[in-house]
């Protein structure tokens, strides 16, 4: 392992209140080996070199502690925006592991951000934050098919491993739900597909599904993108077909995306699942709310 110097790493969000309510992030890796095609973290503006090569950060977990102790409020700290808290070298170095110890000593919550289910280690730690601050874990999941997973996430849990770990972190009483982001046009932009994640998530007791009906493409992650649809649908014209809708768009949204969000929305609300950001923050951190009035 390659080791970075840093200054800190528990930084202030700009708006919790618009992002699952964090109030913190904190980012101990630099780069993600699990090989998605569709990483926005891949673009020029966040100027990682050699992205696909994981890097920790070093003195992460002093620099973690010093950062908690001079913080003058306590918080929700997230993880996973940049990259995964749970590559292939957590499992040695359990970096993330004793980060969220750090957390629970000095009573800040938690909002993971994954895909590996490497995440259950942890599920002693997190139900110890969840005894005095809020807990927010969320999967990402993108299409319904291991099959079309192996392509697009060739380096990281099955999509069935990601829903069998969220059914276990659920029954540990752990808040947990889904990212269904992004949702890629012309890939996994059906209703088919749509469908069978909500059933699944269901079945193995989701809280929430926070969706994106679209993509980003930008810099050299577009390129990155477009060969990649190449290598592995060759023959299908996947790329001309973006080239044609989007060009050099930012935001690629999906074609389909308002029947998507009529069918996703009418699913959700049958099954009682949240869906909307404002009530996923209000649910994940209802009983701590509560809590509070009551001391004061």
């Amino acid at each position: 392992m390659e080791y970075i110097p840093a200054k800190t790493i528990v930084t202030k969000t700009k708006a919790p209140s618009q992002w699952f309510g964090i109030d913190y992030n904190m980012n101990i890796y630099k780069g993600c080996c699990h090989g998605c095609i569709y990483c926005d973290s891949r673009s020029d503006c966040y100027q990682i070199e050699e992205f696909d090569r994981v890097r920790a950060k070093e003195h992460a977990l002093q620099i973690i502690r010093d950062d908690l102790r001079r913080k003058t409020k306590s918080g929700v700290v997230g993880t996973g925006a940049m990259s995964d808290p749970y590559n292939p070298f957590e499992k040695k170095l359990e970096l993330t592991r004793h980060a969220l110890e750090l957390c629970d000593a000095f009573e800040f919550g938690a909002a993971v951000a994954t895909k590996s289910t490497l995440l259950e280690r942890d599920i002693d730690i997190l139900q110890s934050i969840a005894e005095h601050s809020p807990v927010l874990l969320k999967v990402t999941v993108t299409t319904a098919d291991d099959n079309l997973a192996k392509k697009l996430e060739p380096h990281v849990s099955l999509t069935s491993e990601r829903l069998r770990m969220i059914g276990q972190l659920s029954r540990s009483g752990l808040y947990t739900g889904i990212l269904l982001m992004p949702v890629l046009p012309f890939l996994e932009d059906s209703v088919e597909n749509i469908g069978e994640i909500i059933r699944r998530a269901e079945a193995a007791g989701a809280r929430f599904i926070y969706p994106a009906f679209g993509m980003t493409l930008r810099g050299n992650q577009r390129d990155w993108y477009f060969c990649k649809l190449e290598e592995l649908f060759p023959g299908e014209g996947l790329s001309d077909k973006y080239r044609k809708r989007y060009g050099n768009d930012y935001e690629c949204r999906s074609p389909r995306a308002k029947r998507l969000w009529e069918y996703f929305a009418g699913e959700c609300e049958k099954r009682g699942i949240v869906y909307r950001m404002k009530d996923i923050i209000s649910q994940y951190k209802k009983a701590y709310r509560v809590e509070q009035l009551s001391l004061f």
